[in-house]
Formats: structure tokens, sequence, C-alpha cells
């Protein structure tokens, strides 16, 4: 798999330490280079790349820019390249999946290519799956109805493995697997891993949808768990049981979601 790809940078020796860097991810063909803004527009739309690397602080159209202005189509993958960690919080908004600071590290080059190679592989398997079903609508009409069981474990693998935390002045990138429960705070969420705990802003119902439901369950209105980290149930009265985490921690499943963790909880 070829990850065709265009660097932006209005600064040429910032372009040349990527394409030296970029040399030993043998997947990556470098498509295009730009050094402005409405250059990479341009060339985006026109040569469809499946990763943009952006420079954030350019003349003219900054980075954020580039990327409104890319609003009618589907956009690329998009990886930050900045001097200012400044604008890090704005770029992950902005869906970027990393943000990269110059002077870039090999790596940690290398661990933003790893990523990538998983969104796009998600999406690649995603458009397969459409494809199939679409097929599939035509000719046999019946079979499609059991498409969506097949298309939702092609997609297994879809959730998010990293999370990025903006908290206290910096940012944590925190793996997946080590997130024991979160609790909500209103648009707050409070993200408990085995020894920190790390205030986001995002609602629960958006969380969840970054997260793995086979591994990830409500337990209660304003609580979700790693499944994986269950050490313990303990019931408790009127129906209700706590479940004991790694940490120690305990955890009160309301009545209304025991159903839904019994299955997966043995």
């Amino acid at each position: 798999m070829t990850i065709r790809t265009i660097l932006v940078d209005d600064e040429p020796l910032a372009i040349q330490g990527l394409q030296l860097r970029l040399q030993a991810q043998e997947d990556v063909e470098i498509i295009e280079t730009c050094t402005n803004g409405r250059e990479a527009i341009r060339a985006i739309k026109t040569h469809k790349p499946d990763l943009v690397f952006l420079d954030i602080q350019m003349p003219g159209f900054d980075g954020f820019s580039v990327i409104q202005g890319l609003m009618e189509v589907e956009p690329p993958l998009f990886v930050f390249v900045t001097a200012y960690v400044d604008h890090a919080l704005r770029g992950f908004e902005a869906g970027a999946v990393d943000y990269l600071m110059k002077p870039v590290e090999n790596e940690r080059l290398a661990d933003t290519m790893e990523r990538v190679r998983q969104r796009l592989s998600e999406k690649r398997a995603a458009e397969e799956v459409m494809q199939l079903k679409e097929v599939i609508a035509e000719h046999a009409p019946d079979a499609a109805d059991s498409m969506p069981e097949s298309a939702d474990a092609h997609a297994s693998n879809r959730y998010e493995k990293l999370i990025n935390i903006k908290d206290r002045g910096q940012i944590f990138r925190v793996d997946v697997d080590s997130i024991e429960r979160i609790d909500a705070a209103g648009d707050y969420m409070c993200i408990y891993t085995g020894d920190n705990t790390l205030i986001l802003r995002e609602t629960m119902k958006d969380l969840e949808k970054r997260l793995d439901p086979r591994r990830f369950q409500r337990i209660h209105r304003s609580t979700i768990v790693n499944l994986d980290l269950v050490k313990q149930v303990k019931p408790h009265t009127n129906g209700e049981c706590f479940l004991v985490l790694g940490s120690g921690a305990q955890v009160k499943v309301s009545r209304s979601y025991r159903d839904v963790v019994a299955r997966f909880v043995h």
C-alpha cells in the first residue's frame, strides 16, 4: 500500500529535511511539495493524496485555512508540522492525525506513520465493505440484509488506539488500553488511568463513538469502564452491583445497565 503524500511548508529547508526523513518509510511516495496554502489547496484537489504534512504558520493561507478550503471535497489525512506547540490543541480539533514539532525526530515520525497506516487501513476497509454491500444489494437483495454485521466486523479496528488530551497546559497521548474508567462532569470527562487522572473537554456521547464498545461500556449514566480491567464483580442490594477495577477502585453498576455489563463480564 503506497501512501501518496504532499509536503507543505514555506521553508524549503524544512521540506528537504522532511523528505530526507521520509526516505526511511518505504511505502511513502512524495507526489508534490508546496510552499504556501493556495498551492496546497490546488495540489490536494488535483492529486487527491492520502496524506499531507502541513505547516501551520505560512504567509497568506495558514494550515487551518488550507483545511477550511477543502470543505467541499473528501480531505486526505493531515499531519501538522510546526515550531509552535501553542497550536497543538487546535490542530487535533481540526482532525489532524498527529502534530509534529520541528525539527522532526525520526522516532517520532515513525510513530506518526504507524498511526497514518492504521487510519488508512481502516478507511480502505470501510470503503471495500460499502462497495461489497452495493454489489450484493444489486445482485442479491435478500442477502444484503445480513451485511451490517459483516461491516461491523470489518470495521472493528476503526476505534481510537491513542487519545490526545490537553490538561494543565500539556498534551498527553493516552494509550486507550490504559484507561480504566471515565466519569462525566457536564461537557468534561475525567479519564482515569492506573496512575493518573486527566480532564478532557468532550461529551460522553462523542467520546463513546471513539471507543470500542466490546471493551468500553457504560455502567451508569455518567460512567464508562474498560471491561478488560474489571477484576471482580460484587453484588449489592436492589439489583445493583460494584465492579472492582485493577487499581482497586470500585464503581457502581446501576440497575438499568446491569444487563449490558453482564454480557461482557464473565
